[in-house]
């Protein structure tokens, strides 16, 4: 009798067992070990304990991916700043859209690097954070003492590029495991974080730069050491929640879902017309007669206004779906952007750069969120966002060069905004589009 009630327990936590298996996202083999370390709690996606939304290490983990954004995507932020430095001095006998391959290869670098780093992070934890914020560093350094084209692409597109990506992905992946329902108002935080650096760096790098007789190498290295202190933190706050998974580098079969590939068309026609006014705004204002250092504040306009439009849409995103609010910014971020050759005085193009901060603020924070329904196992989020994000910042390597192309061939910006606002409208129908793939369906709140 004893033998047989042993052998019913064993076949009653084999069912048990076979109930608990993955999810169709999950390639992993570990799992089991990975639930055991996190403790007896009720299942959430995948068999693990649900997300606990909150606490201090959530919020601490949040706090450090900010000052990752604040010192990464912020910088990148002032591009514009740099783009019309550079085409005054430096980089004055070369044309528009070739001085913008410096800022795009960066920003491409920056979010295509996650496709390695993603993995890696869902691999072996937070520890590629460190390495990143030294290279960081480092390639801040590197960029104040360049003064030839080549270099400018070395220190700043790659370096500085690969560097932003050891440290950005790693950060979203990390803050999208402690939190769950509230993931959107999360990530939509520690994007926030980008748009402080967004205003503090075009402020303070125009006034050094056009006000001050610090010169460019000063003007950099001064950035770089305010930098330093925000990622020291970051390195021991931004931590993963699970144990590292231990196979499946990357994951193909991604590919081949069709939420997945939707989300990343969406992505890649938004970042175009995204992008093309957060480069251009200052020079823009500049051939409209504003003088340079106010028409580089424009830029901090941009981003404390995107503030809100990051931090606001995240919160609504939760409550009335990720793929409903990226969609919608998307939408608006199109229209704003078919205005921007309409600001003509300094109060329209204040207006302007209020209303592209508003409306593009939950861009960036927003394609994360809706990648983020692509997989139920938060081990595979980095991989994911990592492989997700690469393909759609391709997009990166198109639109600034296109519109500088543009500009260049007809003297004005009017062919450029047409060009980036009509492709941020075409991913905001294609992101409202995606719902059909969801359990909720085109009218859910998905």
């Amino acid at each position: 009798m004893a033998a047989s009630e042993d052998r019913q327990k064993a076949s009653s936590c084999e069912l048990q067992d076979e109930k608990k298996e993955p999810a169709q996202n999950d390639f992993t083999t570990d799992s089991e070990s990975a639930k055991a370390t996190l403790g007896a709690s009720e299942p959430g996606p995948a068999g693990f304990p649900p997300a606990p939304d909150g606490g201090i290490r959530a919020w601490l983990v949040v706090a450090g991916a900010a000052c990752i954004f604040f010192s990464c995507l912020g910088f990148m932020n002032s591009v514009g700043v740099f783009q019309a430095y550079y085409m005054s001095h430096q980089l004055r006998d070369h044309s528009p859209d070739t001085v913008a391959w410096i800022s795009s290869l960066m920003s491409f670098i920056q979010f295509a690097g996650g496709a390695l780093t993603g993995p890696l992070f869902d691999r072996f934890g937070s520890w590629v954070i460190r390495p990143g914020a030294v290279l960081y560093i480092f390639a801040l350094m590197m960029t104040s003492i360049c003064k030839e084209y080549w270099q400018f692409m070395l220190a700043q597109g790659v370096l500085a590029g690969f560097s932003m990506s050891l440290l950005q992905v790693p950060a979203f992946a990390a803050v999208s495991q402690y939190f769950d329902k509230k993931r959107a108002a999360a990530l939509g935080l520690v994007v926030s974080g980008s748009s402080i650096g967004g205003v503090v760096f075009p402020l303070a790098l125009s006034k050094m730069l056009n006000g001050t007789s610090l010169g460019f190498g000063w003007s950099v290295r001064i950035m770089a050491f305010v930098i330093t202190p925000l990622l020291l933190f970051s390195c021991f706050t931004v931590t993963a929640r699970f144990p590292s998974r231990k196979t499946n580098f990357f994951i193909p079969r991604a590919f081949t879902e069709t939420r997945f590939i939707m989300i990343i068309v969406a992505a890649w026609c938004v970042y175009i017309g995204m992008f093309m006014p957060l480069l251009y705004i200052p020079s823009y204002a500049i051939s409209r007669g504003i003088e340079p250092t106010l028409a580089s504040y424009l830029l901090a306009i941009v981003n404390a206004a995107s503030t809100f439009g990051r931090i606001v849409p995240g919160i609504l995103a939760d409550k009335f779906g990720k793929l409903n609010v990226f969609g919608t910014g998307a939408l608006l971020t199109g229209v704003v952007v078919l205005c921007m050759n309409s600001a003509v005085s300094t109060a329209g193009l204040v207006v302007f750069s209020l209303a592209i901060g508003l409306s593009s603020g939950s861009i960036i924070s927003g394609a994360s969120a809706a990648l983020s329904i692509c997989t139920d196992d938060p081990r595979n989020l980095g991989t994911y966002m990592g492989m997700g994000m690469a393909v759609a910042t391709t997009s990166i390597l198109v639109g600034p060069q296109v519109a500088g192309v543009m500009i260049d061939k007809y003297g004005g910006y009017q062919q450029a905004t047409i060009f980036g606002g009509i492709l941020c409208l075409a991913g905001s129908f294609v992101a409202i589009a995606t719902k059909i793939t969801t359990p909720q369906g085109l009218f859910g709140r998905s």
